[in-house]
């Protein structure tokens, strides 16, 4: 099994191996030359993420920056809004559905580092050269989310579709489809009703 298929099945792998490496170049390269685009280069943008996301759904916006660590297990769905420094570590698939908004500097992050340091140091191989190992759950964000400003969703999660996310969360557990949640960690507020039309958040 290759390191990339014990990366995405949740196992142990090697953050040093030579097909990982050259995929995060990829990724990382094709985001910096992203981030350098103009307002008006809307189709080297989308030329630029459509080569390096698994999915780009149709009408679907981001604005820079954005990192990646891999891009190709990143899957937006359709119609979505990114705001600026989002950040997607996707070792792990992260999923947008569609719909989804993302407020300024949210973060997605799949990776999981060992919680010993014997098991998380730097460690040498026979050749003497660095790696460590790590796993990684996958995220799912399911239609019609907004997630606010300057949230972070940690390995593992899924957030219910109609979910709305409360500005600096962060999401340590599944959230249920239709409510508001908020907090450190983040905690169900409330459900999403009728009377909240005209109700708005940042």
């Amino acid at each position: 099994m290759t390191e990339k298929e014990k990366m995405l099945r949740g196992d142990l792998y090697d953050t040093s191996d030579p097909e990982l490496v050259r995929l995060r170049h990829i990724a990382r390269d094709t985001a910096r030359k992203y981030n350098a685009t103009n307002e008006d280069d809307t189709a080297l943008r989308r030329n630029l993420l459509e080569k390096i996301l698994g999915k780009l759904g149709e009408g679907t916006e981001i604005n820079p920056d954005i990192k990646l660590d891999y891009g190709c297990n990143t899957y937006i769905g359709d119609w979505c809004y990114i705001n600026f420094n989002s950040v997607f570590l996707d070792c792990a698939k992260i999923c947008l559905g569609n719909n989804v908004f993302v407020g300024p500097s949210v973060s997605f992050l799949t990776p999981i580092h060992p919680m010993t340091a014997a098991e998380r140091n730097i460690r040498f191989a026979e050749d003497g050269h660095p790696y460590m190992l790590e796993s990684a759950k996958p995220i799912e964000v399911q239609d019609n989310v907004w997630i606010c400003a300057n949230v972070v969703v940690l390995p593992g999660v899924t957030i219910g579709h109609d979910a709305v996310i409360g500005a600096g969360s962060v999401v340590t557990k599944d959230i249920p489809p239709n409510v508001f949640a908020a907090g450190n960690p983040c905690r169900v507020v409330r459900p999403i009703t009728s009377q909240d039309k005209g109700n708005y958040t940042t």
